[in-house]
């Protein structure tokens, strides 16, 4: 399998099993999740949802997939939006720490951990079409800030990867071992502002500090 979604079947109720398995497993997790309710919420028979997905598994991280896409997308609309570098810096964090800090996030790392010996390739297959393509996106918008000459990086796959960690610092790890049941407001603008303002402080010029 070269890609999660390469046996995921695409057809006229695609979308609508997708948004419907959405809203549930947002509410509910992985493992709080039925088939049942999905189905219910989907508006859709179990036959036919079966016939688009092989397991509640694979439609999680199908719409994990489709979750990251649509941060990544949004993200990249409004990089191109005109505003500074520190405002969408903080634009993108936002999105970043929001996804891998709420419960669904959680869940999903811990699934691909979870069954990364049983099924290798779901974490990798993840990792290609979630994360890996939203650290593209926003290498391919350093490589426009360095063009305007608005950062200064020589290795903006890399960078991207700094900036990533960066917004999950101090919070992730402590949710995903459970030294903390939750973040407050406060904690999450905490690191995004250390964040941006480290990124900056590395890569930035003096326009863009």
């Amino acid at each position: 399998m070269n890609d999660l979604s390469h046996d995921v079947k695409r057809g006229r109720k695609y979308d609508q099993v997708v948004a419907g398995a959405r809203d549930v497993f947002m509410q509910e997790g992985f493992e709080g999740a039925s088939v049942d309710a999905i189905a219910r919420a989907a508006g859709v028979s179990k036959a036919t949802l079966y016939s688009y997905f092989t397991d509640k598994r694979q439609l999680f991280l199908e719409v994990a997939r489709c979750e990251c896409q649509r941060q990544s997308e949004q993200a990249r609309a409004h990089a191109l939006g005109g505003r500074s570098v520190r405002e969408t810096l903080t634009d993108i964090a936002q999105r970043l720490t929001a996804f891998v800090l709420s419960d669904f996030g959680q869940s999903v790392f811990r699934l691909c951990v979870a069954e990364a010996e049983r099924f290798p390739e779901l974490g990798r297959a993840f990792y290609r079409s979630g994360p890996e393509q939203a650290r593209r996106s926003i290498a391919e918008y350093f490589r426009q800030a360095v063009e305007a000459g608005e950062l200064e990086i020589e290795d903006c796959d890399f960078a991207a990867e700094q900036f990533t960690e960066l917004c999950k610092a101090h919070l992730w790890s402590r949710l995903m071992f459970n030294m903390v049941s939750e973040v407050t407001p406060a904690d999450v603008d905490r690191i995004i502002t250390a964040a941006v303002d480290m990124f900056l402080a590395r890569y930035g010029t003096a326009a863009s500090r």
